[in-house]
């Protein structure tokens, strides 16, 4: 048996083609291989879309908070009705403002109120907070794919090398012969479903770990956002009581 890795190495190298590992693996091998490749794509398409995304958001984190740093007053951006569609910290502030506005008008719909009670204060904040909940729940969205793929695909490999091998000494039992010639074959097709987990896992590992660092520098971006509006809005805004 200590000469079995190097009869799979000359299998693989007379015979190295893809197309002939695939014709003499097995069915669950196939389909294994089959639903780890479609793994595959789903978790390349989460990780580009959400690079693409995260990068998009920061650049419109940046020109909003420039913005934000620039106006005289909290309402200024939210009178001007400046929109920042996609942008995080846009849809905490607009949140925010909504509310604010909604409780300095009068019955007639002008602005007639200078200042708000500590009630109405307290309801400001749960709606900004519902917000930048709901902003980091879909900076986080996509995630758990990721998340599978690590831990699954690894272990769905190794069920497709299991099997494969226990299929290959089953057949080698029937035939009584135990020649590496009639054993290579089947037990390097089998590998191959752990070399196709490994693919699906290890890249999923590396950008699993880069999103969820970058996603919480974002919501720790969110959290200190929702605190300064706040503040301003109480500073400019509420009742001395």
């Amino acid at each position: 048996m200590s000469g079995l890795p190097f009869a799979i190495i000359a299998a693989a190298s007379n015979q190295a083609d893809p197309f002939y590992i695939w014709k003499v693996a097995s069915m669950e091998a196939k389909v294994i291989i089959a639903i780890l490749f479609v793994f595959s794509i789903a978790v390349w398409f989460v990780m580009v879309t959400k690079v693409i995304s995260m990068h998009r958001a920061r650049k419109l984190n940046r020109y909003f908070g420039a913005e934000f740093t620039a106006q005289k007053n909290v309402l200024e951006m939210f009178d001007r009705k400046l929109e920042v569609s996609g942008c995080p910290l846009y849809a905490v502030y607009q949140a925010g403002c909504v509310q604010l506005d909604a409780r300095l008008r009068g019955p007639s719909g002008e602005r007639a109120q200078q200042n708000i009670s500590l009630k109405n204060m307290e309801h400001i904040k749960r709606a900004i907070e519902n917000v930048v909940a709901k902003e980091s729940l879909k900076l986080e969205s996509g995630l758990i794919l990721l998340a599978i793929a690590v831990s699954g695909a690894p272990f769905l490999g190794l069920l497709g090398t299991v099997w494969g091998v226990m299929n290959t000494f089953a057949g080698i039992a029937q035939e009584g012969s135990a020649t590496m010639a009639a054993m290579a074959p089947g037990v390097s097709a089998a590998l191959v479903t752990t070399v196709a987990g490994l693919l699906v896992a290890i890249p999923s590992m590396f950008g699993y770990n880069w999103l969820v660092h970058n996603l919480r520098a974002f919501t720790v971006e969110l959290d200190n956002f929702a605190q300064e509006l706040i503040s301003k809005m109480e500073s400019e805004f509420l009742k001395d009581d």
